[in-house]
């Protein structure tokens, strides 16, 4: 069975051949049961959902709305790691990580305060990678910059609280 697996990093670049993007950063997520997407429009006209995925801050953006039909879409139920819950649409996208092209299920979020656009969780990893966190291709720069930021952030309070 492990021979079956592709070893991936905590981080990965990765192609969505349905929305014509390529290198994407994805976060790769063992504690999320979910898989989710950045969708910057997300509204239902009639029976089918129109989505726009990424903004205009993003590489990735192109304006182009996507249209999924009623059996094309569902809606569930996700809660992150405070407890909090919301309702979601939830789409199937092809993705490609490490040359593997596999059918995706993706819930729709406005992730555009995140550094990853896309997080991969274990319900899309399950039977088809390993992850390896010494490994992979993470935003780096960015990553150390939003904890410089952080740092920073908390001295300010630790010295006003000190005051």
């Amino acid at each position: 069975m492990s021979s079956e697996l592709t070893i991936i990093g905590r981080a990965e670049r990765a192609d969505l051949p349905d929305l014509h993007a390529e290198g994407v950063p994805v976060k790769i997520d063992t504690g999320a049961d979910a898989s989710s997407i950045w969708a910057h429009v997300v509204e239902t006209r009639g029976d089918r959902l129109h989505v726009i995925f990424f903004d205009k801050a993003s590489d990735f953006y192109t304006s182009e709305e996507h249209v999924f039909e009623p059996d094309e879409y569902t809606i569930t139920r996700v809660a992150n790691s405070f407890g909090h819950r919301e309702l979601r649409y939830k789409v199937k996208l092809r993705i490609r990580i490490k040359k593997r092209l596999i059918n995706g299920t993706f819930t729709l979020s406005d992730r555009s305060k995140k550094l990853y656009p896309i997080l991969i969780g274990r319900s899309l990893l399950k039977n088809k990678f390993l992850v390896d966190v010494s490994k992979g291709n993470p935003l780096r720069a960015a990553e150390n910059e939003r904890a410089e930021r952080l740092k920073n952030e908390i001295e300010i309070i630790q010295g006003k609280a000190e005051l």
